[in-house]
């Protein structure tokens, strides 16, 4: 078994200035190299569960641990070092003149010598897709440009666990593509990968496991063919279904035949769309 990467145990969150909780009784424990969607609706404490992993919200009950560190007791820059985390606006991030400017930032406050942090920044930019564009304003890039940029500028310091907070906001079809090509891309370097997000299509389609919020709870974690065939979680959750998957399940109940209801990929669930049409002609001819 792995090691664990991430564990939360019993951990209970509210704001100052709230008395309702936003997080309540979270258990999970995420290991080294896993590849994980948070998924819920706005307001079911994704964000604020994330903020936990790097020590810049600190539980009120429970605990959180980072490879082993309780992060009451570890700052947000040590925790830094193991867990990067992007969040949804990443313009907000940037005050860099250029690219590569952006992305060796950090590395100069971590005091990195001069030619490592040429060679870290050249790999990483190269990593990303940016090498090109590493004299270019940030402000000038595209959204998935600058999304790209935005993890380039995390991953350079080589945290074990990249967090990406709603990635997929504002991007295309084309972007969403090239975005899930860069996960698995750094997934296959043994990075351990939390993505939140409440594109229910980009999670099933690209995550083996899924961690559903609502309303501060995890009320499901695991294999998202599981999750997006069951009404109860679909519902308590406010998940709209993809199209294909309704279609689906609608030809399932019309036809009475069985599916194999742990397909959730576009083309897979296509495949059984059509097998579902050939054996109701099949019934209709006979």
């Amino acid at each position: 078994m792995p090691e664990v990467a991430i564990e939360v145990s019993n951990l209970w969150f509210k704001y100052d200035y709230s008395e309702e909780w936003v997080l309540r009784n979270i258990n999970l424990r995420i290991h080294k190299g896993e590849r994980v969607v948070i998924l819920g609706e706005n307001g079911s404490g994704k964000t604020t569960l994330i903020k936990h992993f790097n020590g810049i919200l600190k539980p009120c009950k429970g605990t959180v641990k980072v490879f082993g560190v309780d992060t009451r007791t570890a700052s947000v820059a040590q925790l830094s070092r193991r867990v990067g985390i992007v969040f949804q606006n990443p313009f907000h991030q940037f005050f860099s003149d250029t690219v590569w400017e952006e992305v060796a930032f950090d590395l100069h406050n971590f005091r990195n010598e001069e030619s490592e942090i040429k060679e870290r920044v050249e790999r990483t930019l190269r990593i990303m897709e940016l090498y090109d564009l590493k004299d270019r304003s940030p402000f000038t890039l595209s959204g998935g440009e600058m999304r790209r940029l935005a993890i380039a500028s995390v991953l350079v310091y080589e945290p074990d666990i990249i967090v990406i907070d709603e990635p997929t906001v504002g991007q295309d079809a084309r972007q969403k593509r090239k975005l899930a090509e860069i996960i698995e891309k750094l997934s296959k370097m043994g990075k351990t990968i939390i993505v939140v997000t409440h594109d229910i299509e980009f999670a099933i389609e690209h995550f083996p496991r899924v961690i559903v919020l609502s309303k501060g709870l995890i009320i499901a974690d695991g294999d998202p063919g599981k999750i997006i065939y069951d009404d109860t979680i679909v519902n308590m959750a406010n998940i709209v279904r993809p199209p294909v998957i309704s279609l689906l399940m609608e030809l399932s109940r019309m036809l009475g035949f069985n599916v194999n209801y742990s397909r959730v990929r576009f083309g897979e669930v296509a495949k059984e769309i059509m097998n579902l049409v050939c054996r109701g002609r099949s019934n209709v001819i006979r």
